[in-house]
């Protein structure tokens, strides 16, 4: 919510903003509080006013994270859709997420990496329901014969892994495409070819 009634992001918005970002490029040990502090351009106990601690900041980072994450999702499985344009809506929620928040992709990965230890949260339970759900769909579609019978659970991690790839690797991808892999057309190019791949393979 914004101060005073303007648009402007409040201070707090603006160190969690900050906070994402510095936690993303530096990692969890790689960052400090003077380190956020001086990117918003306040003190350290103005930070501290708002947050008691690095470990809260960084907690609150991955529950903005995630309930961006949850509401795209949520709209795409509420969706009365089925087979394959639940499907879409679902691939193209994750491309949503991390096209406008290139930060999470990063901030994901290393606490994937480090194995959840900075967090104080088991990351995997908390998105297990929504993976549950999910994958509870594409069985039922695969009961009914509308999709190819495959493996629900390993069918997500794949296109997990595709989507989440694509957008952590893009510095490096850009030398393989000679274009920018986070512009409006490459990432329009990778998310039919991913939505593609998962018709193809779901194809009765």
């Amino acid at each position: 919510m914004a101060e005073h009634g303007t648009d402007a992001p409040s201070t707090r918005e603006l160190i969690l903003a900050e906070a994402i970002r510095c936690f993303a490029e530096n990692g969890y040990d790689g960052t400090s509080l003077n380190d956020i502090a001086a990117g918003v351009g306040i003190r350290r106990p103005s930070l501290l006013h708002h947050f008691p601690s690095k470990e809260t900041l960084y907690g609150e980072c991955f529950e903005h994270l995630l309930s961006d994450w949850f509401r795209r999702l949520e709209s795409a499985v509420a969706s009365p859709q089925t087979g394959q344009g639940k499907m879409e809506l679902v691939i193209g929620a994750g491309f949503d997420l991390f096209v406008g928040n290139p930060d999470y992709v990063r901030l994901m990965r290393r606490e994937a990496l480090d194995g959840g230890v900075h967090l104080g949260i088991d990351l995997a339970a908390v998105l297990r329901p929504m993976f549950d759900r999910a994958a509870a769909f594409f069985r039922r579609e695969m009961d009914a014969g509308t999709f190819r019978r495959l493996d629900p659970e390993h069918l997500l991690l794949t296109g997990y892994g595709a989507v989440l790839s694509y957008f952590s690797d893009a510095p490096f991808l850009e030398g393989l495409l000679d274009a920018d892999p986070l512009g409006s057309d490459q990432i329009a190019r990778a998310r039919e070819n991913v939505i593609a791949i998962f018709a193809a393979a779901l194809k009765p």
